[in-house]
């Protein structure tokens, strides 16, 4: 990979990174709607946000052409229905923790998630860790190890955020199809049950009829694509490794958003689970402007 790519990675994944953090404080905003009702009104506000970006785009022939290569082929429309499942579940979790007082659950979740990437990366795609790396992932094997002695296990959003997304990121990558459109093949799928959620919940009258809505639905639906979008696109742009790794900005963001905007709390005997990842991060980031600033082969 060249070192514009690698950059501009690295750019889109700590953009994103910001964007999600923001998103978790953002579901204050949408009370009293609970945290089906906000994963099934971001799914119709992003797919909605991601077919007006690319109608403006001038882009509608190669999402037909992306969805007859898609729906021509069993097996990789099986492969997208899967990655469609997985993602949903991700983001239903992603914003039901917040308004239920799991955040923190879920933040540990990225956590750990970044440690399962770069084993992919490493036993998977047969990628190999600098020094500064290899210190980065031990700071965080140090705090994860803490918790896990402090709490004798994880609890289930934990180990969803952190074995969900592995596999979810390897199907990606075996496809290949633009980033943008696989992500709006992906909305249009999950699209049917975010409908079912609404009808099923009977929470869409009582939201149209709310005019604030009217403007937080599609901030929703647009912070959600533009986070979404950068995400998934660093992660075809990056190694696994180092992909996997820059995860750790996003859940340091997640804690501070549960303690300033939710009210969470963080125990004293937490640091010693948080403040190594905190170091993890600092590591990774300075890892990140040495490959920025090494000469091109």
């Amino acid at each position: 990979m060249s070192h514009q790519e690698i950059g501009r990675g690295i750019g889109l994944s700590v953009f994103a990174s910001a964007l999600f953090a923001f998103l978790s404080g953002y579901t204050r905003l949408l009370a009293p709607l609970d945290g089906l009702d906000i994963f099934a009104w971001r799914i119709v506000c992003t797919t909605a946000a991601v077919l007006a970006l690319i109608a403006w785009r001038r882009h509608c022939a190669e999402l037909r052409a992306a969805c007859a290569a898609v729906f021509g082929d069993p097996a990789k429309l099986l492969s997208l229905v899967a990655m469609a499942a997985m993602l949903g579940v991700q983001q239903w979790l992603f914003l039901w923790a917040p308004v239920n007082g799991r955040a923190l659950e879920v933040s540990l979740g990225y956590f750990l998630l970044p440690l399962t990437m770069v084993l992919v990366g490493r036993f998977y795609y047969g990628e190999r860790l600098d020094l500064l790396q290899r210190i980065a992932v031990l700071c965080a094997l140090a705090g994860v190890a803490h918790e896990l002695w402090m709490t004798r296990a994880f609890s289930w959003p934990t180990l969803v955020v952190a074995l969900g997304y592995p596999p979810y990121f390897i199907l990606r990558r075996r496809i290949r199809l633009d980033s943008l459109m696989l992500f709006a093949i992906e909305l249009l799928l999950l699209v049917p049950p975010a409908a079912v959620a609404l009808a099923l919940n009977g929470s869409f009258a009582a939201t149209v009829s709310e005019p604030s809505m009217y403007l937080l639905l599609p901030g929703l639906g647009v912070v959600s694509m533009v986070a979404l979008a950068c995400y998934l696109r660093a992660g075809k742009l990056l190694p696994m490794g180092l992909f996997g790794i820059l995860g750790y900005v996003e859940p340091v963001l997640l804690v501070l958003v549960a303690m300033a905007v939710l009210g969470e709390s963080l125990a004293p005997a937490q640091l010693g689970t948080y403040v190594p990842i905190w170091l993890s991060v600092a590591l990774t980031a300075l890892h990140s402007v040495r490959l920025m600033r090494r000469p091109a082969n």
